[in-house]
């Protein structure tokens, strides 16, 4: 398979999100979206032992039109929303969340957070939902680190998350509702790892930790993402140290965008509805117990 080359690399900009400090590697200076991905932040973040942590992390908030999808690499997160789910999943695992129709949640710090370390480390990344799709029914997916799938390489220097989509005939735990996959890759130093995958899809790799080269000749390191040209069907990644990947790819939906902070619609009147279904209690009520 002919290895796809690499169309910019972007650094993950540091940035205060409400109080809270992340790296934005999408949108950059260089992409505002890589259709279907709408956006990925990197937090890193110390729970500071003295805050309840029923007033930690992200309270209440409203969706609409999207799929906000949280990658737990250290620590957990409890997620409460507006239609009754209340879930924790910790390191490893990953909660997808289609917004549809509209939900309010909220993401903090499990109790037992600073029994784990007292770090959480993840990534959000929204995923756009097709037109057709946008006012339905919100739907809630949590995924734990021992129910999803896993491949590892002969060598033992390889092991790959399938969180959603298929690699290598290994079907993630996640259907999403366009074709997507989404892998988190483990590297020791010295591993090498073929991804296949649809020439008709948009990818990118982000870098977390270490540092790879991608096709055995482009650096990567941790803190930047790289996006590829429609050129080929994969991916090879080799590890320059130890190191620790977030990878997706999706097919393009290519629908017009029209997004305002939490809610992402194909039109300014659909985003104004939004707003207006939200102030209106339309998309129910969050109280955190």
């Amino acid at each position: 398979m002919k290895r796809r080359t690499i169309e910019t690399i972007a650094y993950g900009q540091p940035m205060d999100m409400g109080g809270f400090p992340i790296r934005q590697a999408l949108p950059s200076s260089k992409a505002d979206m890589l259709d279907p991905f709408l956006l990925l932040h990197h937090a890193n973040i110390k729970v500071a032992e003295n805050v309840d942590v029923k007033n930690a992390g992200v309270g209440p908030h409203p969706h609409r039109g999207f799929s906000p999808v949280t990658f737990i690499f250290k620590g957990g997160v409890h997620h409460r929303d507006s239609r009754g789910n209340s879930h924790i999943v910790y390191e490893g695992g990953t909660q997808w969340m289609n917004a549809g129709m509209g939900v309010i949640h909220s993401e903090r710090p499990p109790e037992d957070i600073h029994a784990l370390g007292g770090t959480q480390e993840l990534i959000q990344l929204w995923i756009n939902t097709p037109a057709a799709n946008k006012m339905d029914a919100p739907a809630y997916i949590p995924v734990t680190k021992e129910d999803t799938p896993v491949v590892n390489d002969e060598d033992g220097l390889t092991n790959i998350q399938v969180v959603a989509g298929e690699l290598n005939g290994v079907k993630g735990s996640i259907v999403p509702q366009t074709p997507i996959n989404m892998f988190t890759i483990r590297m020791k130093k010295g591993g090498t790892y073929f991804i296949p995958f649809a020439a008709s899809h948009n990818a990118f790799i982000y870098a977390l930790e270490g540092t790879v080269l991608i096709n055995e000749k482009e650096e990567l390191p941790a803190f930047y993402m790289a996006s590829f040209n429609k050129d080929g069907e994969g991916v090879q990644i080799t590890a320059a140290a130890d190191s620790i990947l977030l990878m997706g790819t999706g097919e393009p939906l290519n629908e017009p965008v029209v997004s305002h902070g939490p809610f992402v619609m194909n039109n300014q009147t659909q985003l104004l509805e939004a707003f207006r279904d939200y102030q209106m209690g339309k998309m129910g009520v969050l109280i955190e117990e």
